[in-house]
């Protein structure tokens, strides 16, 4: 199935309440903890699927730090979308209810993007290494997802503003 549009409040969020009905399982980081509370609080609804959450797949594996660090240590590259982390992307979401900066919307979409196609990348690479510790190395290795195009692209020129402007960008934060 392809990656679900980018849901915006305002715009298309309660699509967001059938959408997730298509699906059996939800993959996540921390999702388990956080977002899938969160998502239930607010719409109103239990998300009864099967679940995987790579914190604790990744971190059995040795693999700690949050979702980002989890992608460095294992070799992924984000792109222009790597000074971004979630912290940030309330910066953006906050700046975009302020302007309605379509180039801000669009740098938040593609680092929401970015996350849920490297999350599939993970899940991957966790189930990989665990599979190597069972006696099904050599037959139920999985190959790496073919990484699909992000529809939404980073404005560098947004993130340096919102960066730089919001008072963190001297920090030492990024």
């Amino acid at each position: 199935m392809p990656p679900a549009p980018g849901y915006v409040q305002g715009q298309n969020l309660d699509d967001f309440v059938d959408d997730i009905q298509k699906y059996n399982v939800i993959v996540s980081y921390n999702g388990k903890s956080f977002d899938v509370p969160f998502i239930e609080n607010y719409f109103g609804i239990q998300l009864n699927h099967a679940q995987i959450d790579l914190r604790y797949v990744l971190g059995s594996l040795g693999y700690k730090g949050g979702l980002k660090g989890c992608e460095r240590l294992l070799g992924m590259d984000r792109g222009d979308l790597s000074d971004i982390d979630g912290f940030f992307a309330v910066l953006l979401w906050n700046e975009y209810k302020k302007k309605e900066n379509q180039k801000v919307l669009d740098t938040l979409l593609a680092y929401n993007v970015q996350d849920t196609v490297n999350l599939e990348s993970l899940m991957v690479t966790a189930y990989n290494m665990k599979i190597k510790e069972t006696p099904f190395n050599n037959s139920h290795l999985i190959q790496s997802p073919s990484v699909p195009e992000n529809p939404y692209s980073a404005d560098l020129k947004t993130v340096d503003k919102i960066k730089y402007g919001s008072g963190f960008g001297g920090s030492g934060y990024w």
